[in-house]
């Protein structure tokens, strides 16, 4: 399938950060899979590609979710009144313990890769869980699917149930070694992201494992970060030593910079509860805030400041924490970061402003999309990442503008039951 092609339609994309660029029957040009921008008038030179018309449909950049864990999507939209840690203990460890039964993640991995490859994200930072057999499975099929995801095999030798638990720090670092052994070079979509569980499920040990495993295949990291409040105080309580739970991270560098001094991706997931040192440490070491409104609501975790991380310059995007957050669709991750953030501003800080949805479609696009380099725009010289939805199948009585129309279509979900094509890295994916 070629990778070079020009599609035409109402092209939206975030300009800035508070603003989004509306081109009205405008024509976007792919080339080998690469962004050559929005043109009022197809240029000369791109005469000769590929056209698609979508007509009034909107063209948008793929969607990017920054957290998400994949073997937990069976259960997705139960056990929404519990705190995380019994969340944890009742509904999440028990699932993914099953994923040790190929057929049993064959499955579950097939349905749940099945309904992203449908979403409206085209790329994915995911959790899978300590088992390498399962792991290995659940990239294979995103490969197949064309998304582009880092996958990640979990660590954990401590604080888990049995079935999860691995039985030391040496065999964990083994079997991650082995998992990246077997899938080097196997892939051109799918990419291992080394993945310590959280701070309280890995120990000392483990953790100066995984540094060196990080530096010996120059890998990205992905983990949780404050929370809960009690979370974080049990992070106290096992590494007494670390200024705060970020930190504890940093000594082992795993935390955005290694004990070289060298950067690295990193995302970690929440911070809701970090304090000063903890922003200012994810600053300095470039770390990403995967902002998950949904699973912070329905776990009662709390309400992350994000005007208040914008401000501080920390790179930030929005997972949508499948399943703690009950759905895959990132519309609906925007549309919960919009209403979390009037209730931070009216119940907690009143100078902290509330997210406008502009904004909250910057975080899901190129906020997010910064984790995997030029991601999440039409300007030239990004990878071509393109969903196309046809709001048609809402219907109005009034005149709409563009940008009424998309808002719109976010609050209502349509990402799932309207989205029409769908594009990742220059390949059509439906």
């Amino acid at each position: 399938m070629s990778d070079s092609f020009v599609l035409k339609g109402t092209v939206c994309y975030s300009r800035s950060f508070t603003e989004i660029a509306v081109h009205p029957a405008a024509y976007v040009v792919c080339e080998e899979g690469v962004c050559r921008g929005v043109f009022d008038a197809l240029p000369a030179v791109y005469e000769a590609l590929s056209l698609t018309d979508f007509g009034e449909r909107f063209i948008l950049p793929g969607l990017v979710d920054l957290h998400i864990h994949a073997p937990q999507y069976p259960f997705r939209g139960t056990g929404m009144d519990l705190e995380l840690i019994d969340w944890l203990e009742t509904r999440a460890f028990p699932e993914e313990a099953k994923y040790s039964d190929p057929d049993y993640a064959e499955t579950a991995y097939r349905q749940f890769v099945d309904h992203l490859t449908r979403s409206a994200t085209t790329r994915a930072c995911i959790f899978a869980t300590r088992h390498r057999e399962s792991t290995e499975l659940l990239m294979d099929l995103l490969e197949e699917s064309g998304l582009v995801t880092c996958v990640g095999k979990v660590n954990m030798d401590r604080n888990a149930p049995e079935p999860l638990r691995e039985a030391s720090a040496a065999l964990s670092a083994r079997e991650t070694r082995l998992w990246l052994e077997e899938t080097a070079g196997r892939y051109q979509r799918t990419k291992p992201i080394l993945t310590p569980r959280f701070i309280p499920s890995c120990t000392d040990a483990l953790l100066e494992e995984l540094q060196t495993i990080r530096q010996d295949w120059n890998l990205p990291v992905q983990s949780h970060l404050s929370e809960n409040p009690g979370e974080i105080r049990w992070v106290q309580d096992l590494c007494p030593e670390a200024d705060f739970y970020g930190d504890a991270y940093d000594r082992r560098g795993l935390f955005g910079r290694d004990r070289r001094g060298q950067s690295f991706p990193t995302v970690m997931a929440h911070c809701v509860w970090s304090p000063p040192e903890e922003v200012a440490r994810m600053k300095e070491n470039g770390v990403f805030v995967a902002h998950c409104p949904a699973s912070n609501t329905n776990l009662a975790s709390g309400i992350a400041p994000v005007r208040r991380y914008l401000e501080a310059g920390l790179k930030v995007g929005l997972g949508s924490d499948v399943a703690g957050g009950h759905t895959e669709s990132l519309f609906r991750a925007m549309t919960d970061a919009v209403q979390v953030s009037k209730l931070y501003w009216r119940l907690v800080d009143p100078e902290a402003k509330p997210i406008t949805f502009p904004e909250a479609f910057y975080l899901a696009t190129r906020g997010g999309g910064a984790f995997f380099g030029n991601v999440g725009s039409f300007e030239p010289g990004y990878e071509f990442d393109a969903i196309v939805l046809d709001d048609s199948l809402l219907p109005h009585p009034q005149p709409m503008t563009a940008l009424q129309r998309l808002e719109r279509a976010a609050y209502l979900s349509l990402d799932l039951l309207g989205l029409h094509a769908k594009y990742a890295a220059g390949r059509r994916i439906f």
